[in-house]
């Protein structure tokens, strides 16, 4: 137990930290453009598996990174293109597209793998490529800091990089406005000329973005390989981030920080030989008490939102009778 709390204050622990975070914070940014525009979205998970597996087939037929990088985009934007089509145009219920959506994410890449591998269960045959790590000069040399922020993922960095993207794009651009606009009032927003069901099924294509690379990370950066449902509930966690986060993109980073931690610690349990029940389970023991938080924070929030209209309107209601008084 010892050496377990001594690597637990080590930088390979907060290394792995920063690299269970990854596609956590991927899904979180588009959980967060998602929820901004006002869709309840849950078909992440989804997102994330096809992009996975695009990304290794890809990489592996053509035997080129780039491609392989495409082809996990597109398969996570198809993905998001048929949930806008059913839920912003068809105006279907989005929990049941977004489940129905998972569930095809599970059992269809599961089918697709095993047409070109003959294999259900991993692609380990496949001599699919992955994104390079890097060490970051005068960084890297850096004792104990360098450890940890150098040799990531190119992925990783471009995580952190995506919450600098989705702040300016939602708070600093024209898209941004209309995102917000007509996740707020859709009604004010098309009066001005906006087409709200464009500017939702934008910002939808833009989450499905972040979800691909989300997904191509687990198969092409944290290990080398696609497996069956690898995403393992991230997508999930990252819409869990972003509730906690409150839709601001610097909180929501650091709550996804805060899920890749209970990640890392549920494999250094393993590793330390502590049961793996009780290392399966912190992550969502994690998420539990973060909905708790959540909970509380939004009664808060609503119990003071009373309280101040009450307020405003004994000071109209004293107001009116003074003047009365007056008359």
């Amino acid at each position: 137990m010892g050496e377990l709390f001594t690597y637990l204050f080590s930088a390979g622990f907060l290394k792995s930290i920063v690299r269970m975070s990854t596609p956590i914070i991927f899904s979180a940014m588009a959980a967060l453009l998602a929820s901004k525009a006002d869709i309840f979205c849950v078909a992440f998970e989804g997102m994330m598996l096809f992009a996975a597996l695009g990304g290794v087939l890809g990489s592996a037929l053509t035997g080129s990174l780039l491609v392989g990088m495409l082809v996990g985009i597109v398969s996570s934007l198809i993905i998001a293109a048929i949930f806008s089509y059913f839920v912003l145009v068809v105006k279907t219920k989005p929990m049941l597209v977004g489940l129905a959506l998972n569930i095809l994410g599970t059992g269809g890449t599961v089918y697709i793998l095993y047409m070109f591998t003959g294999q259900k269960a991993t692609s380990i045959s496949l001599a699919s490529l992955q994104f390079p790590q890097l060490e970051i000069p005068l960084i890297k040399d850096i004792p104990f800091v360098g450890e940890i922020i150098s040799g990531q993922n190119i992925l990783t960095y471009l995580a952190f990089i995506s919450v600098v993207i989705v702040y300016i794009m939602l708070y600093k651009t024209p898209l941004g406005l209309k995102i917000r606009t007509v996740g707020e009032n859709p009604n004010a927003a098309e009066s001005l000329g906006v087409d709200v069901v464009k500017t939702k099924v934008i910002a939808m294509m833009i989450g499905g973005l972040f979800a691909a690379f989300g997904g191509m990370f687990m198969s092409m950066g944290y290990t080398s390989f696609f497996t069956k449902n690898m995403v393992n509930g991230r997508g999930f966690t990252g819409i869990a981030a972003q509730n906690l986060g409150l839709g601001k993109p610097l909180l929501t980073l650091l709550c996804a920080l805060l899920f890749g931690l209970a990640d890392a610690f549920g494999i250094a349990m393993q590793s330390y030989r502590i049961p793996s029940q009780i290392a399966s389970m912190s992550p969502y023991v994690t998420t539990l008490v973060g909905l708790i938080v959540i909970g509380k924070l939004n009664e808060r929030r609503i119990r003071k939102h009373a309280l101040q209209l009450g307020a405003r309107e004994a000071e109209e209601e004293n107001g009116r009778a003074g003047a009365e008084g007056k008359a």
